[in-house]
């Protein structure tokens, strides 16, 4: 287990950590001071302060809660209340990915200056955390439903020639129960395949880093996140109103990070796509929200955010190449 209660972003985009271990890694940028967890940090941004509490448990359990302070008055809207879709496992989810890419630089870090034996302890950390992250994944977008079929295909097929030897010994009580067995068992195997293929054909309309409006609260947001259909529990989905939704809760569902100068204590927000829409041209105001600087490398031309290698990986997206006409070439010879 990992224990997690802070990170710090900085308005000059630097991302802070401190976290536990029996050693100390200092004197470079990112990599605060050790311990025994992580302590006593928290995240600056143009005003904001917001703090994360609790304790970090890569197997699934959550005991993770998110404040957000805002030092100028502004944020309320009005009667409309975002929060239903605020979501505490897709901030979660964003901060282990963190911790992920911190773990990986503290490995270069201490390789480079040949702190070997903390080299391969944080090696190991990474090795644990990454591993458990994959099955969490599995579990969220169908590789473990594909896995399943799998396992009762075979327990099928084994199931079968007891069943053939059952007969052939005239012991039909047994062909019967084990009979009953395989019937159960193509049905839970075929709900398993059905369940792997829809989450390997998902169309997405929205990609990583683009930005995007609420349809219902109208609050600016950049998409982190995806998953297939939504991943989050039934009294979530029930607060949410989920199933009020032209397609429920079998749509791709987004997480995106809000506007903090929109809404700052919303933070995070989990959101089913009929929720979204893309703007009609181009975004380019600014956005701001502490999460972008290690999610993101920047914008590009039409003022989306390009996620990191990383983060396309995680979720097997391809890179996005903003389209290049003529018209973006007069008014790059203008320039």
């Amino acid at each position: 287990m990992l224990s997690l209660s802070s990170l710090s972003v900085t308005e000059s985009g630097g991302v802070y950590v401190s976290w536990g271990n029996s050693f100390r890694v200092a004197k470079k940028p990112c990599l605060l001071s050790s311990g025994n967890g992580i302590n006593g940090q928290s995240i600056w941004h143009s005003g904001q302060s917001v703090n994360l509490k609790g304790r970090f448990d890569v197997s699934g359990k959550r005991s993770y809660r998110v404040e957000a302070g805002w030092f100028f008055n502004g944020g309320e809207r009005g009667g409309l209340d975002a929060s239903i879709e605020h979501s505490e496992s897709a901030n979660e989810d964003i901060l282990i990915f963190f911790f992920q890419l911190d773990l990986a630089t503290r490995v270069q870090y201490a390789l480079n200056t040949e702190q070997y034996d903390i080299a391969q302890q944080l090696r190991n950390k990474l090795t644990e955390v990454d591993g458990e992250v994959i099955k969490q994944q599995e579990a969220k977008r169908g590789s473990s439903s594909k896995s399943e079929a799998q396992d009762k295909g075979l327990s099928i097929i084994r199931l079968r020639a007891d069943l053939q030897s059952a007969i052939e010994s005239e012991n039909y009580a047994l062909a019967a129960e084990l009979r009953d067995k395989i019937f159960k068992l193509e049905a839970d195997s075929l709900a398993a395949s059905a369940k792997a293929l829809t989450f390997e054909k998902t169309e997405y309309a929205f990609r990583l880093g683009q930005k995007v409006r609420h349809k219902t609260f109208g609050y600016r947001a950049v998409i982190c996140g995806m998953d297939p259909v939504c991943c989050e529990t039934s009294s979530w989905m029930e607060a949410a109103q989920i199933d009020k939704l032209p397609r429920g809760s079998n749509q791709p569902f987004y997480q995106v990070l809000v506007d903090v100068h929109v809404d700052p204590n919303l933070l995070v927000a989990y959101v089913p796509e009929d929720n979204l829409l893309a703007p009609e041209r181009p975004d380019k105001g600014n956005f701001d929200h502490p999460y972008t600087s290690f999610l993101f490398y920047g914008v590009d031309a039409a003022g989306d955010f390009i996620p990191i290698k990383q983060l396309r990986e995680k979720f097997n997206r391809p890179r996005h190449e903003v389209p290049f006409g003529p018209q973006d070439e007069e008014q790059g010879d203008d320039a």
